[in-house]
């Protein structure tokens, strides 16, 4: 036997996730539905363009009022 084998560590949350996937083999392809549902969308880019230009540049401090 070699002395430096260790087993492998795993922690309890990994082990808990392992045992779901193993117990549950649809939720990943469930949680890619909901990814794509909230996260994955198609930009129009002309739209984006435009908002950006209408940006108003920020001032460097927000609450000084205007020199009058």
């Amino acid at each position: 036997m070699n002395i430096f084998y260790r087993p492998k560590y795993q922690s309890d949350a990994t082990q808990f996730l392992e045992q779901l996937k193993t117990s549950k083999p649809e939720l990943e392809a469930s949680q890619r539905q909901g990814r794509e549902l909230l996260w994955d969308k198609k930009l129009d880019r002309q739209v984006w363009s435009e908002y950006r230009q209408a940006q108003v540049p920020q001032q460097p401090y927000v609450y000084q009022t205007e020199p009058t």
